[in-house]
């Protein structure tokens, strides 16, 4: 008998700091696993349109910065820096949806570059020209990806991302949703450490060895 396969969807924003700080933990979880284990990326707006985007310059920012981020960049061994513009993310999980759908092979290169110029240098992820040139830096279809973004071919999609993770009771990100050969096996939310999100995918393979054997 084949073994399980583990699908974790991993809900998230490109504004959301301790979903970038997730990543090398992730990374953990698929060199470990990554024979069993199939990592998707969903989109979860934090603030979406017309809700407020939070004040870069504001006290809430400062403050969660300094006590929880910049220590679990420190620990992670990442470097962050509290971005000059809080802008909405649509347009880059639209970006995301399109590399994932239309260059598979550059999705994951797109996808940390998003978040590395956000959180490094401030980049602007609600200006359709700053996301098509960071494609080209990239070598990917800055063209294309243009046109997909005016037209908002894949809108659709992060919208239905978005239902999919209020369905599933996801109110934080990153929010963890791990399934078994299509059934839904539980919800981790908010930044994970790594033994945490290890020890999550080998109870869900004991598991399932066991129901396997019975």
């Amino acid at each position: 008998m084949p073994p399980a396969r583990i699908t974790l969807d991993v809900f998230s924003d490109y504004v959301c700091p301790f979903c970038y700080l997730e990543l090398p933990e992730l990374d953990a979880v698929l060199e470990r696993f990554g024979d069993v284990v199939n990592l998707r990326w969903r989109a979860f707006e934090l603030r979406p349109d017309p809700a407020p985007t939070l004040d870069p310059d504001g006290d809430y920012l400062h403050d969660i910065w300094a006590r929880a981020v910049y220590p679990m960049a420190t620990e992670r061994g990442m470097t962050l820096r509290l971005p000059k513009r809080q802008p909405r993310s649509r347009l880059a999980h639209e970006a995301s949806a399109w590399a994932d759908a239309e260059q598979p092979d550059k999705a994951e290169v797109l996808r940390r570059a998003l978040f590395r110029g956000f959180f490094e240098n401030s980049l602007n992820l609600a200006d359709t020209q700053a996301l098509v040139n960071l494609a080209y830096e990239l070598g990917l279809n800055g063209g294309a990806l243009n046109e997909a973004l005016v037209a908002g071919h894949y809108r659709g999609q992060v919208l239905a991302d978005q239902r999919q993770a209020h369905d599933l009771g996801i109110s934080g990100v990153p929010g963890l949703r791990f399934s078994i050969d299509g059934e839904h096996a539980g919800i981790l939310e908010g930044a994970q450490p790594r033994r945490q999100l290890l020890l999550a995918v080998e109870r869900l393979l004991d598991a399932t060895r066991s129901s396997r054997t019975k």
